[in-house]
């Protein structure tokens, strides 16, 4: 993959970050990078006073540094910044991070050379990641305690993962006869200061959640025809005089997906409408829709920004972009947005476990009593439903003043992002309970779409006659659900466009 600055894609990042897709600078980018530390170093020869070059950081920034010590400055930085504790953040994440540091020096706005660049990209392509604690962002001035792990390892110091194994930096690069990289001036607060990582947890966190999404439709889709949905509530008419996209988009996908369903054509006879968690699908998954697709937006131009400081134009500005209050605002908004989601889903699973609500038999097994059936994923749902509402809180409403209040104001984005990340997973779960109980409700009363027959087939779960370790069965769904297994056979039927 050539990257040129400015133009990454959520995609684009997940390939190199998960599946380690090769990376390569073009000579032109790196003549933009060049031309931006010739600017810089003009600057250094007259009496600029520019901050975290010549001056501290923080509340220092009124301590005037020497010449002779401005590299100094960079190394001490680096190393007083890396500051992160708790259990190291995925290796996916920080190398998402590393590759969004990455495309915003290319643009040339923050004065460093052209070998910060490529230390970064032959770590990439050498699969050498830093170890990189998840606690000690509050998201102003950017990530600064977990980008600082990153730089410790481009100057060989610290640890990283190589190969599965967590070793010492200089032991991997020796090994490796890679030279660690020798910061000069800014380059240190270059690597540093900016919204990388939180933006790296965004792009993993929401490039899954479109994913799962499409599972919740086709898992919702399954309880529809298990539960006798009509499908009036569908109808494109009611969808044109409420005309968000997102609505809209769904009720034309579920139509889709159940379009040849003779069960569901029967049940416009049978009866006027649905329970909300049936008949309204459209207007909530529709605006979880238009909330990710938003996310997505702020998201993917936040990996196209520079947003370290001070940056470098004819002239050094000190200014904000490291500030993550829009990724914070965003991904707040993401995480809230999920967590209705699974609301949903959970609500349905318990209508199909209930034979006062299903007409199926009382916890989807045909003896119940001395067989449990499905009683207890639903608890499971439930449990991570109850998690998903607590760590949607708003991460982004706090502030907690730092750098004796020079800093007053942070966004706590990071928390926002690493909250997202898990209520995305915990949603997997969620929809794999789905899958399982429709899968069970089918089994018993029958299925007709074939969108729905080609997901039982995908799920693979045959009908179950007698209690069984459950928690394995969802794992195995909640794996087809991240390696695309599923949606990959439902699409080969119909089209999910969202």
């Amino acid at each position: 993959m050539i990257i040129e600055g400015g133009k990454l894609t959520l995609d684009d990042v997940v390939r190199v970050a998960r599946y380690g897709e090769k990376v390569e600078i073009s000579e032109k980018s790196l003549r933009i990078v060049d031309e931006g530390r010739r600017r810089l170093e003009y600057m250094l020869e007259g009496d600029a006073v520019i901050y975290g070059i010549n001056t501290g950081l923080g509340d220092l920034v009124n301590v005037k540094i020497n010449k002779k010590d401005r590299k100094k400055l960079q190394v001490n930085l680096v190393r007083s910044h890396a500051s992160g504790v708790g259990n190291a953040m995925p290796e996916e994440v920080v190398r998402a991070a590393m590759l969004i540091r990455v495309n915003s020096l290319l643009m040339g706005y923050s004065g460093v050379r052209r070998e910060v660049v490529l230390k970064l990209v032959e770590f990439l392509n050498h699969k050498i990641t830093p170890v990189v604690p998840t606690f000690g962002s509050v998201g102003a001035s950017g990530d600064l305690a977990p980008l600082a792990h990153v730089a410790l390892a481009l100057i060989g110091e610290g640890k990283v993962k190589y190969r599965g194994k967590v070793r010492d930096t200089k032991e991997v690069l020796e090994e490796l006869n890679i030279e660690p990289l020798v910061l000069e001036e800014k380059e240190g607060l270059a690597l540093l200061n900016g919204t990388a990582v939180m933006a790296a947890y965004g792009v993993i966190s929401l490039q899954d959640s479109f994913s799962v999404f499409k599972n919740a439709l086709i898992s919702a889709s399954m309880s529809f025809e298990a539960l006798h949905g009509t499908d009036m509530a569908l109808d494109e008419r009611i969808m044109m005089v409420r005309p968000h996209s997102g609505q809209t988009n769904v009720a034309r996908a579920m139509r889709e997906i159940l379009k040849d369903s003779e069960i569901v054509k029967n049940a416009r006879e049978e009866k006027v409408q649905d329970a909300y968690t049936l008949r309204c699908v459209p207007q909530v998954y529709g605006a979880v829709l238009d909330a990710l697709k938003y996310a997505k937006d702020v998201v993917e131009r936040e990996i196209n920004s520079v947003t370290d400081n001070p940056l470098i134009f004819d002239i050094p500005i000190s200014g904000g972009n490291f500030h993550g209050e829009p990724l914070a605002l965003a991904l707040d908004f993401a995480a809230i947005a999920l967590t209705d989601l699974g609301n949903m889903i959970e609500r349905r699973i318990a209508r199909l476990i209930d034979r006062n609500l299903s007409n199926l038999p009382h916890f989807l097994v045909e003896q119940s009593g001395l067989n449990s059936g499905l009683m207890i994923p639903q608890y499971t749902a439930a449990a991570l439903c109850n998690r998903n509402k607590v760590l949607s809180h708003p991460a982004s409403v706090d502030t907690i003043p730092t750098s004796a209040n020079q800093e007053d104001h942070v966004s706590m984005g990071m928390t926002s992002a690493q909250k997202l990340r898990e209520i995305v997973e915990n949603v997997k779960y969620i929809v794999a309970i789905e899958y399982m109980t429709a899968n069970q409700a089918l089994h018993i009363s029958g299925c007709s779409a074939t969108a729905v027959r080609a997901a039982m087939n995908a799920i693979g779960v045959k009908k179950f006659v007698e209690d069984t370790v459950f928690s394995e069965i969802i794992d195995s769904i909640k794996g087809k659900i991240d390696e695309g297994l599923i949606l990959r056979e439902v699409e080969r039927k119909v089209r999910i466009a969202l």
